[in-house]
């Protein structure tokens, strides 16, 4: 049963910009809480989070600092990627990340290439 639903990938020159979406399904009560990426030959490693009250806390790989922001509605229903100044090794499968309790959800991964 499909919790978490992503969407915003494609295919970006160097130097542009991406925005990823992960919404919970309406019947899901899991937390999208962040990215995580996997690029083909290497394992998943995270990019964001935000967990907690108010704002959230953020949390990002060194490799995207200053570069990718993540942010959530109001509701925690949705949590955004917005990428900026993208590079060739930014290339890889974005996966959205969420929690119920101490149960883990991952949605089906969107693709990001970029290429000229």
């Amino acid at each position: 049963q499909v919790q978490l639903v992503e969407s915003g990938g494609g295919l970006v020159q160097p130097g542009g910009s991406l925005r990823l979406s992960c919404a919970r399904t309406r019947i899901s009560r899991v937390i999208p809480l962040g990215w995580y990426r996997q690029a083909p030959g290497n394992q998943r490693e995270l990019v964001a989070t935000i967990i907690g009250g108010g704002g959230g806390t953020t949390n990002y790989a060194d490799s995207v600092k200053g570069r990718f922001t993540i942010s959530r509605d109001k509701a925690h229903n949705t949590v955004y990627l917005h990428m900026n100044s993208l590079k060739p090794e930014d290339t890889a499968v974005y996966f959205c990340y969420g929690k119920v309790g101490l149960q883990e959800y991952w949605g089906q991964g969107t693709q990001v290439t970029v290429s000229s």
